[in-house]
Formats: structure tokens, C-alpha cells, sequence
């Protein structure tokens, strides 16, 4: 499958999509497609990764399957498990009222076979034979081990099971890989991957994103937004405003029929970007609004 003919084809198709891309978020997206490789992406947490790997699932038509990351995950939860209930149903089974149907290296062949087994985000994404965008996300939340476990798929776009052999990709799926970057990932897993780091927009493109995603929010209204928005990033606060925020923010004001983003629009509403009280103190004393 060719996921996208060139850079600007990117652009375009992720804009009908709802993304704004830039030309090395365009580029990137386009080598990944056309080379196969997973695409690595670190930034700031809301700037947009994860949204990316959403939007080229919808301009492509693929199906998007996500593996999240965190602390503890397991092969069994991110590769596959065996259906343990079940597999003890058939043993039990196999025993019969009056004595064993079948010898127990026969149950344990049967056992272990497809219809035991659960398939999980990576195995799914590779047994897939329609288009798929395989997204895992905040992979730098995940131990080291499980890198380990990410190389062969990354690598040769496939899954060794000891009891039924290897499973190769059929159609290798478009891979996204989110970092946070709160801790150094491995130069293996970084071979494998091309690399993009995204960080906010700029104020002029983070408007057109909010008006994108909002039209019906006035201008003037949008530029006051993006303006708060971009001055309470440069504030020392424990979690600093997404994009998705911003969109959130203006969803607030369009629906509380906000005209004019005064210092008393701002304050009622500044939940909508802020989720902590200390940040929200900060705020207003920082920005001089009305407590």
C-alpha cells in the first residue's frame, strides 16, 4: 500500500483530516510510509503526537490499533496471551467422566492452538491484512524489557510464538511511536525508527489549528485565546496547556457565547485549560486577573 504519494499530498490529506502539519511533520509522515519504517515521535506531552497517528489512520482509511504504554506492562498484555480459562476446560474435558479421551500430549497439541489464543495490539496489528496504523503510545513510560520485545517487531515485522512459530506481516502497518521523552530510549529501538520531535506551534498556526477544529469561535476572540494560551506556557506550571486544550477552551467559549475574552472570561474559564489549582493561582496572580 502506498500511504501517501509525497510530502504535499501529506499535508493536504492530514488537513481533511483535521491535522495541520507542517512541512517536517509532512515529510517525515511521507518517508515513513514510503520506506516503512516506524516513526519515532518525542515532545512536550499535547503537542500533538498521538493525534498524528489518529489523523493518518483517517486520511488513509487504515484502522488504527493502539498499544498504550506504562509502568509494568507485560508481553502478555502487548504481544499475546494463552486463554487459560479455556485451555483448562478443554484438559478438564479431555479427562472424560470414565477416564481420558485422548493422551495428554494430544490435549496439550490442542491446546495450544489459534483458538487459544488471544491476540494482543502488536500481534493484531501484524496479523492484519487490511491497512493499519499501529500507534504505540508514550512508549518511554515502558521498562526497558519491553524495548526488547518492540525490536523484532519493529525490525522484521513479526512475532515469534514457541508453540505455533513465527508470524510474519502480510502488509506491514504504518507505526507511530510517542515519547514524552521522560526517560533516554535505546539507540537499538532509535535504528529502527525515523525520528520527528514536535513541540507547540507557534501562535499563528496554533489559531488556525483552534479555528480549524472550531469555526465557529469569533477571530478576534481565537487570536486573545492563543495569545493567553502561549503567555501561561511561558509560566512555571506543573502541567502546561495542550493544544487539545486550547481546542477545549474554545469549545467553552463558543458554548457559553464568550464576544469579547476579557480578564473575567478568562478567569471563569480557566479550567478549561488549567487542571490544577496551583496553576490556576499562578495564573491569575502572574497575569493580573480577577481572583
Amino acid at each position: 500500500m502506498t500511504w501517501f504519494s509525497s510530502p504535499d499530498d501529506v499535508t493536504g490529506r492530514l488537513a481533511g483530516a483535521g491535522y495541520l502539519a507542517d512541512v517536517a511533520t509532512a515529510t517525515t509522515a511521507f518517508l515513513a510510509g514510503r520506506l516503512e519504517k516506524p516513526l519515532l515521535i518525542e515532545g512536550p506531552a499535547g503537542v500533538g503526537k498521538t493525534e498524528l497517528a489518529k489523523a493518518v489512520a483517517r486520511s488513509t482509511g487504515a484502522e488504527l490499533v493502539r498499544l498504550q504504554c506504562y509502568e509494568g506492562l507485560d508481553e502478555a498484555r502487548a504481544l499475546y496471551e494463552w486463554n487459560y480459562s479455556k485451555q483448562l476446560l478443554r484438559i478438564q474435558a479431555a479427562r472424560g467422566e470414565n477416564g481420558p479421551t485422548q493422551g495428554w500430549d494430544a490435549t496439550h497439541d490442542d491446546i495450544f492452538t489459534e483458538e487459544f489464543l488471544l491476540t494482543r495490539p502488536l500481534l493484531t496489528a501484524i496479523r492484519r491484512e487490511q491497512p493499519t496504523v499501529l500507534l504505540i503510545d508514550e512508549v518511554d513510560k515502558t521498562d526497558v524489557e519491553v524495548e526488547g520485545l518492540l525490536l523484532e517487531v519493529l525490525s522484521d515485522f513479526q512475532v515469534t510464538i514457541p508453540e505455533l512459530g513465527t508470524v510474519a506481516a502480510t502488509r506491514r502497518p504504518f507505526v507511530v511511536l510517542t515519547s514524552n521523552a521522560a526517560r533516554e530510549l535505546s539507540e537499538a529501538l532509535k535504528r529502527r525508527c525515523l525520528y520527528l520531535h514536535l513541540d507547540y506551534p507557534d501562535a499563528e498556526r496554533e489559531r488556525e489549528i483552534v479555528t480549524a477544529q472550531v469555526p465557529e469561535l469569533d477571530d478576534a476572540v481565537a487570536r486573545r485565546l492563543v495569545e493567553t494560551v502561549v503567555r501561561l506556557r511561558e509560566l512555571e506550571l506543573k502541567k502546561a496547556p495542550s493544544i487539545a486544550e486550547s481546542i477545549d477552551w474554545a469549545r467553552t467559549l463558543v458554548a457559553l457565547e464568550v464576544r469579547e475574552l476579557d480578564q473575567a472570561a478568562i478567569t471563569a474559564t480557566l479550567g478549561a485549560v488549567l487542571k490544577h489549582a496551583t496553576d490556576q493561582d499562578r495564573a491569575v496572580r502572574e497575569l493580573k486577573l480577577r481572583g
